[in-house]
């Protein structure tokens, strides 16, 4: 019998042991939220941070809950940093910007269905490229179960909080940032609405050797790209049909990347595919046009008077004007972007995509890229090299 209750003591003595680190590392991680996955409107996020956001799936989709925004920012990391939220065009509506580092088109399509859940979206703007259209999952951080699916999703949020808080790197980091030593370069996207702060993207890129050295890594990294798929404007569809369903007007642009990340395509003999993607949109949303829905796409990449400006190897400045390097456009490109689909009127630069006009785009884009060959030699000559 000794024996037996000394067992039983040990087991008691465990599991309450057990209770307690438990509790205090979710209490602890709960408090400090290094990751900033329960915040809105709070001190927390006025918080510097490292340079790169760590769980923004989390941060976003519970700030979307609460925010409740009528106007959506989606895609990847080129509209999250791109498209400024501050802007008139929208009047007295609320903008947030909740495009995702690495996302693909799977993984936006995802966080559209979840604003669409926890809000009533009166526009959304969408920003696509056709390497990243595809099912795969881009952002790792973007558990599913972040998806909202009911009018419950912040009790079961709570839940899921809880979870993540019991987890040793979470631990972890709360004690470097009661240390001080979790680091403080930029704001979290939070604190601008979901727009990324400039400043992480600056500590990047001076990580990588400054704006020269990163223009080529990102062209490679665009180049090879898995999508457009076929799963992937599936799901656009259906994405598209929903939000129309709920009576909200749908914006799809091609991301402004640099006639650099175009001409790779072409040289990885992804040009084809590319133009039957840009057809495969137009007809989709004609149709949805059709059924009465306001869904519309636009095309500002390939050779343009922006998309062309020259690289610090060809001569430009150290420091781009209109991009961060090839990859991501500055917020003054993405004020472009939106005041030619919003702000009436021809912008200076961006092409509404019709069944009517798109032979005679695609032909000059053609015409463009030759053209941009004969008299940008040194971009030419270094994406050809790859």
């Amino acid at each position: 019998m000794d024996a037996q209750a000394d067992w039983r003591h040990y087991v008691v003595v465990f599991c309450g042991l057990s209770l307690l680190v438990a509790g205090t590392a979710a209490a602890l991680n709960y408090h400090v939220d290094p990751y900033l996955i329960h915040q809105w409107d709070t001190p927390h996020l006025q918080r510097l941070l490292p340079g790169r956001e760590k769980l923004s799936p989390w941060g976003k989709t519970y700030a979307l809950a609460r925010f409740q925004p009528e106007v959506l920012y989606a895609g990847n990391s080129r509209t999250e940093l791109g498209l400024p939220v501050q802007t008139k065009l929208f009047g007295a509506m609320r903008v947030f910007n909740g495009a995702l580092s690495g996302a693909s088109l799977g993984d936006a399509a995802a966080m559209v269905r979840h604003a669409a859940t926890v809000s009533r979206l009166h526009t959304v703007v969408w920003g696509i490229d056709a390497p990243s259209f595809s099912m795969e999952i881009g952002n790792t951080d973007f558990d599913r179960a972040l998806v909202a699916a009911d009018g419950y999703y912040l009790l079961r949020r709570s839940l899921l909080n809880f979870k993540r808080a019991i987890s040793v790197d979470m631990t972890l980091d709360s004690i470097r940032v009661l240390r001080g030593t979790f680091g403080a370069v930029c704001q979290s996207s939070l604190a601008l609405h979901g727009q990324r702060d400039g400043r992480c993207v600056r500590d990047r890129i001076d990580s990588l050797g400054g704006t020269s050295a990163a223009i080529m890594p990102r062209v490679r990294d665009f180049a090879r790209g898995g999508g457009p798929t076929a799963d992937a404007m599936h799901e656009l569809d259906e994405t598209a049909r929903m939000l129309c369903r709920h009576g909200a007007r749908l914006r799809l642009y091609i991301n402004p990347t640099h006639a650099m990340t175009a001409d790779a395509l072409y040289w990885h003999g992804k040009w084809q595919a590319m133009e039957a993607w840009q057809a495969q949109l137009t007809v989709l949303a004609e149709r949805h046009r059709r059924q009465g829905c306001d869904a519309r796409i636009f095309d500002f990449s390939g050779f343009n008077s922006i998309t062309t400006e020259a690289p610090p190897q060809a001569g430009g400045a150290a420091e781009m004007k209109n991009y961060w390097e090839t990859s991501h456009y500055r917020t003054n490109v993405g004020h472009m972007v939106l005041t030619r689909m919003f702000g009436g009127g021809a912008g200076p630069f961006g092409v509404e995509l019709t069944s009517a006009m798109l032979s005679a785009y695609q032909s000059g884009q053609r015409a463009a890229r030759d053209r941009y060959h004969q008299m940008h030699p040194v971009e030419t000559a270094m994406v050809r090299e790859r």
